[in-house]
């Protein structure tokens, strides 16, 4: 089965990214969590951040099992990149 059985993909990517540019990325962009995951509810905003993306989705699930989730690379623009390295987002002040 694809998907979320309560979202689809394109409605858990606009909630999420509404939630993460409305103040989440404000709070964790910060030098200690750049490169790290952020694997975010969508239903909830509550988020766990780690290095290791599967771990930080495990503690999310075990909070609310069924949960529509969804992964940031924190200062990046992409979670995972096929081909090598990573994007990573400048921010112009």
């Amino acid at each position: 089965m694809d998907g979320h059985p309560r979202f689809s993909d394109e409605e858990i990517d606009r909630r999420a990214n509404e939630l993460y540019k409305g103040g989440i990325r404000a709070q964790v962009e910060t030098p200690e969590n750049i490169g790290k995951v952020l694997v975010l509810d969508i239903e909830t905003g509550e988020y766990e951040i780690d290095a290791n993306g599967l771990a930080a989705s495990h503690r999310a699930l075990a909070r609310h099992p069924g949960a529509a989730l969804f992964g940031f690379r924190i200062g990046h623009d992409a979670v995972e990149r096929f081909g090598g390295g990573s994007i990573k987002r400048v921010s112009v002040k």
